[in-house]
């Protein structure tokens, strides 16, 4: 059945698609996003709340190119709060999954991305997340052939690099600062995922690589909660290069540095 929901505000534009706040009968406000075939993130939200530790918005309704989710009234990010996220993020990435990859296909942003399940981290890694975004940054015309080789060398060392073995995480995906709301009454609030099985480090270098508030508290209580194979600091550069690619394919070369930086510094850990 489709939602009826009566738009009562524009909120702009986000790649492809639009925002808006709207209202249900009953009074309850909804978030709309309208424009692509949302399956795959409702899939992945609904992935995420089966886990009963972080807060994701309810999915009221996923149809053709409408995405109606709950909507979520922001604050500010308290000490306690971050705290709770961190122990919360914890219990998500426990909940684990079946394998790396997801069932459903996968999107970061704009761009598709193999969700094809596999056993091993390292290879899922290079295959499905960088080789492909380096290939289509190169194709684009945003990365030098000099460039190209920097990042194939840390593809060919990752069995190396990829620290001690982990089993599957259940992990947002795409985990930057935007992509938690701190609500008023529930504390951290998921959105905008690309939910797959993974590695949990992926999740907490994405926090770290755009700035998320109250991040040493996060991670503080995070590793109380589920500690980290040593040398995790060192591979948070590793981690960091699946997303940097991606800003370099979307927005050029204003990303190229710190993408040669990271890898730069995967290698030299």
């Amino acid at each position: 059945m489709s939602a009826d929901v009566r738009i009562v505000a524009d909120l702009g534009r986000s790649h492809r698609w639009t925002l808006h706040r709207g209202v249900l009968p009953d009074g309850r406000r909804v978030f709309v996003k309208r424009g692509a075939d949302f399956a795959s993130e409702a899939a992945g939200l609904r992935w995420l709340g089966e886990a009963g530790a972080v807060a994701v918005p309810e999915v009221i309704e996923c149809a053709g190119d409408r995405l109606v989710l709950e909507w979520i009234d922001e604050g500010a990010p308290s000490d306690e709060a971050a705290e709770r996220f961190g122990r919360d993020l914890a219990r998500l990435h426990r909940a684990g999954a079946e394998s790396y990859g997801a069932p459903w296909p996968g999107w970061i942003a704009e761009l598709p991305m193999d969700n094809t399940p596999a056993d091993d981290w390292p290879a899922f890694y290079a295959e499905q997340r960088l080789r492909p975004f380096l290939r289509l940054a190169r194709d684009r015309g945003h990365l030098s052939g000099a460039d190209v080789r920097l990042v194939e060398s840390v593809i060919d060392e990752l069995p190396e690099l990829a620290g001690p073995p982990e089993p599957p995480s259940r992990i947002h995906g795409d985990l930057w600062s935007g992509n938690v709301l701190w609500s008023r009454d529930r504390g951290a609030v998921l959105i905008d995922p690309a939910a797959h099985g993974g590695h949990r480090e992926t999740d907490l270098a994405m926090l770290a690589l755009f700035g998320a508030p109250r991040l040493d508290r996060i991670l503080g209580a995070y590793r109380e909660e589920a500690p980290l194979a040593d040398g995790w600091r060192a591979r948070v550069p590793l981690h960091q290069l699946h997303p940097l690619l991606v800003h370099v394919c979307l927005f050029g070369e204003a990303y190229r540095g710190s993408l040669l930086e990271a890898a730069g510094r995967a290698l030299a850990r």
